[in-house]
Formats: structure tokens, sequence, C-alpha cells
């Protein structure tokens, strides 16, 4: 198996809507957001599949040393040899990747968040920086596409705390900002019991809210004249997007269960958007 085809199955395995984003670029920007893709998600798998911190430390320790030897022309793993060649056309930067890692081992550092800006923080390491990195290989000029790319970064990391609110509790880890969970009286150890108390209803409305302002302000800053190169990232907003509407249709139901669209419902989403521009953005919808 080349590294190419190990990123194109570690991107396919993972079911992420990621994956529809790329099925219509042409082929080397393909391989180069298929790699980076596959990056994030094998440290990722380092923090979620490692029960023990000190050997989930050390993986992540292993995988700066690696990104070092990347960049000395000397990747030993098949995702740092699929992404090598792609550096410099894409202007794919070393510290923008450690930034990702940091991220990562943030999980293992603390499982709680006191408030939003701390919470912030997390989003933009493990998502607003990978925001950045794939604007630029969609082909990003304008500084304020990089804008957009931040923020539309911290909108899909915010849909995915919502979805995974009962998910990361049953992992002994909330998101949610404690500030937050006390103004709306929810505990924390609602959350880890799975319970739908009073407040549970409005604190998820809030973030919402938060995630829905996200968007909109990710588009309000992204460049017209741009907004043809950035089409994959529009896909993946668009089918976020969509996913935050049914879950709160679902009356934030996600502590038991966990709601997704089919694939068949992201593949329609991904061509239209593709086609037609994203319907999400214009305005917050509520």
């Amino acid at each position: 198996m080349s590294p190419d085809e190990y990123c194109q199955q570690k991107a396919a395995a993972s079911g992420s809507s990621f994956y529809y984003s790329f099925l219509f670029l042409p082929p080397q920007q393909r391989r180069a957001i298929t790699a980076l893709y596959a990056y994030c998600r094998e440290v990722d798998d380092v923090v979620d599949e490692m029960r023990d911190a000190g050997v989930a430390q050390a993986r992540l320790d292993w995988w700066g040393a690696e990104i070092d030897r990347m960049y000395a022309g000397q990747p030993q793993h098949p995702v740092t040899q699929a992404l090598a060649p792609h550096l410099a056309a894409f202007g794919i930067r070393r510290d923008s990747l450690l930034l990702v890692l940091e991220g990562m081992a943030m999980d293992l550092q603390q499982n709680r968040y006191l408030d939003y800006a701390m919470l912030a923080r997390y989003c933009h390491n493990v998502a607003g920086v990978v925001g950045e990195l794939s604007a630029g290989i969609f082909g990003a000029v304008d500084p304020g596409t990089y804008e957009y790319a931040r923020k539309l970064g911290l909108a899909l990391q915010l849909t995915n705390i919502i979805r995974d609110v009962g998910e990361d509790a049953r992992r002994g880890r909330v998101y949610l900002p404690v500030d937050e969970l006390q103004r709306h009286g929810v505990k924390v150890a609602d959350l880890l019991a799975g319970r739908y108390v009073d407040g549970y209803l409005p604190l998820m409305r809030f973030q919402a809210q938060r995630a829905r302002r996200a968007y909109a302000e990710a588009f309000a800053a992204l460049p017209s004249a741009e907004r043809r190169t950035q089409r994959p990232g529009l896909i993946m907003g668009a089918i976020y997007a969509t996913l935050l509407d049914e879950i709160e249709r679902e009356a934030f139901r996600v502590l038991h269960q966990r709601i997704a669209l089919t694939p068949l419902r992201k593949l329609w989403i991904a061509s239209r958007t593709w086609w037609f521009g994203p319907a999400f953005g214009r305005a917050p919808s509520r």
C-alpha cells in the first residue's frame, strides 16, 4: 500500500464529513488535503484510543519528532511520507502542525474548561489551525480567507462539541465551559450521568447560537473572489450547519445517542454546495 493509499483509507474509514469535501478537488490538492486530514486523525486517535496518558504523551512526542524528520526530508510514517511532497507547494508550516499536536496534548492535561476563553484556545489549535492549512491547500491568497478559515474551524469544532457531549462525557471529558454550566444550573455530574435536567436545553441552545454566529462570521470574512476556490471548506460548513440544525430539531438529545447525517444526505449537500454555494452563514438562522 502506498502512502497516498494509506491516507485515502484513513479518510474513508473514518466516515467523517471531511471526506465529502475532498471529492471534487483536482488530484494534487486532493492528495494534499487527504494527507493533512490523515495526520489529524492519527494524532487525534492517540488521545482517544490510548488509556494511559503517559503512553499517549510519548506517542504525541514521537509525532513531534516525526514532523521534524519530515521537514528534514526523512519521514518514516506513511502519513508524513504522503504529506511531505506538498509542504512547499501549499505552504504547510511546521509550527502549524505542531500547534495541532499541542491542542491534542491539551486533552491529556485537562478534561474541563473553566470558561469560553480557555475553550476557544483549544478550538483554535485543533480546528482553527487546520482550517488555515486547508485554506492554503485550496488556494487562499487574500488574508481575509485565512480569517474565514479560522472562524469556520471554530464553528465546526463547536458543532463537534455539541454533537459529542454524551460521548465525551462517557470518556470523562466535558468541553462545555464550566461557568456556562453553572449559569444554566447544569452540573458536570448531570452530563456524566446522562441526565437531561431542566437547564440542559437552554444551555445547549446557547452553545448552538454561538456556533451559528461563528458560521455567519466565517462566511462574512470570506472574500467573494475566493469563494470558488474555497468551496471544499464551504461544503464542510454546509454539512455541519445542517447537522447542527438536525441536532436542535432533536432537542439536543445527544447524551445517550449520536445524531448524524446519512452519507447520501452529506453527498447531496456537498454536490449542491459545490455547484450553487452554501445556504449557511449569510445570517444566523435563530
